[in-house]
Parts: C-alpha cells; structure tokens; sequence
C-alpha cells in the first residue's frame, strides 16, 4: 500500500529500504501476452519445445517484461509525498537484467528510496528495484526508476 508522507519524511528516509513486494508467479500466459503487446515472439519466450532444447531448459520471460512490473510492486510499499495530486513515471538511470527468470519462477521486489529532488510544485523521487529471483543468488534485475510527483 502506497504510505503519504511530508516532504521532510521522504528525505529523511532516503538511503531507507522502504519493503519488499509479495512473490509473483511468472506463468506462461503471462509472457506470451507481454509477447503479444510487444511483438516481441522470440523463440526463447514463446516456444516452449524449441526452449526445452535451449540454454535454460525452458522458455524465459522478457526482460523488459520483469522490468515492467515495478509499478505493480510499487504499489505494495512505494511513499507518495503529502499534496500530490498525480505521479508519472519519468525515467530510468539503470537497468540491468542480470539473471533470466525461467516460466514458472518467483519474483519479488525489493525497494530502496535513492533520491528526492524538489522542483517547482513538483518532486523527483528515485527508488532502486531489486527484483529477486526465487532460490537464486543473483537478483533478476536492478533497476533505479524516477517518478515525477506533482503537487
């Protein structure tokens, strides 16, 4: 659940963790409908016989498609500064998709308040994702994500 907060809370908290997400089942129909939105069928995500008998074992899920589920985790434990009336996304300073995550696979995501700049009747906040993958090491993605608060 999104937490409003003062300005001053939120700056206060950067460098915070702020929560982790609860787990998500990345399931087949899932890809193949990101596939579909984007026209990206690459055997590796749609083809379940040709992926058996590829690198993984199994198809995996698009990294743009791990990517973007951040707003749904945001939503778990994002902060929202107090007089908002309306976010955008506005960007990303990083990506980097280090581990696939094979169909049937757990994510969650774990959040980090990085950064709160004011401007002019708005707010710039960053918060670092790190999507970890279920039994790995290795997280799925890192991923520091801007939002543009207005206020």
């Amino acid at each position: 659940m999104l937490e409003c907060v003062s300005l001053d809370e939120m700056k206060k908290r950067v460098g915070s963790p702020l929560g982790q997400s609860d787990w998500l089942t990345i399931d087949q129909d899932r890809i193949n409908r990101f596939a579909d939105c984007t026209g990206d069928h690459q055997w590796i995500h749609v083809d379940e016989e040709k992926a058996a008998q590829g690198p993984f074992g199994k198809t995996i899920a698009h990294g743009f498609l791990i990517l973007s589920l951040i707003p749904q985790f945001s939503f778990e434990h994002g902060l929202v500064p107090e007089g908002a009336t309306m976010a955008i996304n506005y960007g990303l300073n990083k990506v980097r998709f280090v581990n696939p995550v094979p169909v049937g696979s757990r994510i969650r995501d774990v959040m980090t308040l990085t950064g709160v700049e004011e401007k002019a009747g708005r707010v710039l906040v960053a918060t670092t994702h790190t999507l970890e993958l279920e039994g790995s090491d290795k997280p799925a993605c890192i991923a520091e994500t801007l939002a543009m608060f207005f206020l």
